[in-house]
């Protein structure tokens, strides 16, 4: 099934985006939106949907930095220490989840240069089995980083959600939706991945990973719901 969806990204064509030369890809947090975009609706095999997984925790984050940072004034000099405690680590999160789109990029151009490895002799068949596998283990990194990153920001959401302003509470509720679409976009790419990795332990410790994603989707959209009702209150 990876192979498949490499090759499928790799044989569409007819993109209209403006796109860098060859060697000249940006990393993701030196190109402009429009720039990245454009690479993302292209053919080409990479960025892909663990770089929007990263992205989308990013920008989870960054709102309930946004939020925490709106926690100030003499209305919330009680929580003001706790708030930007909380944007503090939320910005640390919003650099993990960027960190985690550019890694995701990279890793993967890594997994389709295996795959183009020759197969003509039965060393190299067996050499570029090996370097697949190696890939495909990489490339789950940044995925797991993206779901580690999320589950945290889960948790900094849900601290913030009773201290935070009022008037931008709302925001809680896209960040617990943003943490939520950055968790099942990571957890579907995670799933194809591990569906080619041979390893035993190396499966079972990515299911995991994946168990837990799909745990935390349940908490996102639990905190969603609270913010909703928050506003309405």
């Amino acid at each position: 099934m990876l192979l498949r969806a490499l090759e499928s990204r790799r044989t569409v064509q007819g993109s209209t985006a403006t796109r860098p030369e060859r060697g000249e890809t940006p990393l993701i947090s030196n190109e402009t939106v429009i720039s990245y975009l454009h690479r993302l609706a292209s053919g080409a095999p990479t960025p892909g949907g663990g770089a929007a997984a990263g992205l989308h925790a990013a920008q989870a984050a960054a709102l309930v930095s946004m939020v925490a940072e709106f926690t100030s004034g003499p209305r919330y000099e009680a929580f003001r220490e706790q708030a930007q405690q909380i944007a503090r680590q939320a910005k640390a999160m919003m650099r993990q989840g960027l960190s985690a789109a550019e890694e995701d990029e990279r890793l993967f151009g890594a997994l389709g240069a295996a795959y183009k490895l020759p197969k003509d002799s039965a060393e190299q068949k067996s050499l570029r089995s090996a370097a697949i596998q190696d890939a495909t283990i990489a490339a789950a990194a940044p995925l797991v980083t993206t779901v580690e990153a999320s589950i945290e920001v889960i948790k900094l959401a849900q601290q913030l959600l009773p201290i935070g302003n009022r008037s931008v509470i709302s925001d809680v509720a896209a960040a617990a939706e943003a943490t939520r679409a950055a968790l099942a976009t990571a957890l579907a790419t995670l799933e194809m991945n591990i569906g080619a990795i041979n390893n035993i332990a190396q499966r079972d410790r990515l299911v995991q990973v994946a168990n837990q994603a799909s745990e935390a989707i349940a908490r996102a959209e639990e905190l969603s719901a609270s913010a909703r009702t928050a506003v309405a209150a």
